[in-house]
């Protein structure tokens, strides 16, 4: 699972600042060819992530395959985080709060021009690490924070009294599966002859989708999905690609909604964490991570 600059998940970093420092604090920076290895020193940027139970990497090989960034890798040991760099380029990267206890921390990439931060930790099963939006995040709280909808919040403001509940996967205003947050709607009438019985919802790029039980939408774009188009095509972008070529008519494709108002109830299952149960029809959100400096393009399909 990667993350291309961009909860489960891929980002891109790329570099930073031109003149050379050693590593201080949790902090380490990436050198030409020449000089890398000298100025590098890995360990304390280690230590952090060994505070909240998780190996990091460092690695020089970034490729048009392996892009530079951050990803979640496997290997006998286990899952570990990753960090590619380009040669050729330099990079910063700071940990800026670490929070043992909640098993994340805040990794800040900083550049020349811009500072990108993210959000690095375990989420009930599995590890994974996701773009934060917002100059003002400096700790893990706030970045959790900027990684809630407007609307997400504004419900948690009216509806949850207590500060140390609303971060909670589950409390008065929402319940939460890894990147999507479901805000209750018990006043919603649902056409029933539109509901749908197990059916996906996707961030998109090739992500594992959480199925839902029960899914009523409205509006949104019809868009045909499948395995060379994960983003979906339009439907004039559909046509002309069987003018093009007739024989992709046969591949297996899926008509999906993209950017539709979705409501779900019952059962929310995916492998990565624990089924959720929703008695009443709950609106479908999915975090702010696309709006994340340098974060790739992120939709969200049904």
């Amino acid at each position: 699972m990667v993350l291309k600059f961009g909860l489960h998940i891929l980002l891109s970093m790329q570099a930073g600042s031109n003149e050379p420092r050693r590593l201080e604090s949790g902090a380490l920076v990436s050198r030409s060819p020449s000089t890398e290895r000298k100025y590098m020193d890995n360990s304390s940027i280690e230590k952090m992530f060994e505070r909240i139970g998780a190996r990091v990497k460092v690695s020089y090989d970034a490729s048009l395959r392996n892009p530079a960034g951050v990803d979640i890798r496997t290997d006998r040991r286990g899952d570990f985080f990753e960090i590619r760099i380009e040669p050729r380029e330099s990079v910063n990267y700071d940990v800026i709060d670490v929070r043992p206890n909640l098993r994340h921390l805040l990794l800040m990439a900083r550049r020349e021009d811009s500072k990108n931060k993210f959000l690095c930790g375990h989420d009930e099963r599995h590890w994974f690490v996701c773009a934060v939006p917002g100059q003002s995040v400096t700790s893990v709280k706030t970045a959790m924070e900027a990684l809630q909808p407007a609307e997400v919040r504004a419900a948690v403001h009216r509806r949850v009294k207590r500060i140390k509940n609303r971060l909670r996967r589950k409390n008065a205003a929402f319940v939460r599966q890894g990147e999507w947050f479901f805000v209750p709607d018990p006043e919603l009438t649902v056409n029933q002859k539109l509901v749908l019985r197990n059916e996906p919802i996707s961030r998109g790029n090739g992500s594992k989708a959480h199925m839902c039980q029960y899914v009523y939408r409205s509006g949104g774009e019809t868009v045909y999905v499948g395995a060379k188009y994960p983003m979906g095509l339009t439907k004039g972008a559909y046509t002309k690609l069987l003018a093009r070529n007739p024989s992709a008519r046969k591949w297996a494709w899926r008509i999906m909604q993209r950017n539709a108002a979705v409501y779900v109830r019952g059962r929310v299952w995916h492998p990565d964490h624990k089924t959720i149960v929703l008695n009443d029809w709950h609106r479908v959100m999915m975090n702010t991570e696309a709006r994340a400096p340098g974060a790739r393009s992120v939709f969200f399909l049904d």
